[in-house]
């Protein structure tokens, strides 16, 4: 165990979710509803959740009104993430990005390859830091966004995970 940070109980953060979908409802959301399930039963607070066509523009304007809310600590996007001509999630919100978090999409993808083999690599997962906020986009499915909270994002975003986790570093996110 690292001695870098003290011992801590559990701190819930302020989550905002984005299904990124031309066809989905709140009542057919599968996916964004998965994402919002599992960070309540982790204890965090789903504060908003919104439904956006895959249009870049109407992307960056939902997670530009987030990241620039300080009640908002983390955003979770799901879909648009592949390779068809409407998937533009990664371009929408890299352009948001400070910071890019590169080892997020590595894992996810050796993560998804023991689950879906070689069809991992049309995932184009990322995640970044922007004002502060932690951003994490995740592919569309309800299978991809179980596999990205469950072994990644629920450990990640728990104080009390070690050595480290992202949730120790609030506020520190925004030092210059």
């Amino acid at each position: 165990m690292s001695g870098h940070f003290t011992e801590s109980d559990f701190i819930p953060l302020n989550l905002a979710v984005l299904t990124v979908s031309d066809s989905r409802t709140e009542e057919t959301d599968k996916s964004g509803n998965t994402l919002k399930e599992r960070a309540a039963e982790a204890g965090h607070r789903v504060v908003e959740k919104a439904i956006v066509p895959d249009d870049v523009y109407q992307m960056r304007a939902v997670v530009s009104r987030w990241i620039a809310d300080s009640d908002v600590h983390v955003v979770i996007s799901t879909g648009g993430t592949g390779i068809t001509g409407r998937d533009s999630t990664p371009e929408a919100l890299q352009p948001l990005f400070d910071k890019h978090i590169e080892g997020f999409g590595e894992l996810y993808r050796t993560i998804s390859l023991e689950e879906i083999g070689t069809s991992s690599i049309q995932s184009r997962a990322i995640a970044g830091l922007a004002n502060g906020t932690l951003i994490f986009c995740l592919p569309g499915s309800t299978g991809a966004c179980r596999t990205g909270w469950d072994n990644i994002l629920k450990a990640q975003l728990d104080m009390r995970t070690r050595p480290c986790n992202f949730a120790q570093m609030f506020p520190r996110l925004l030092e210059k």
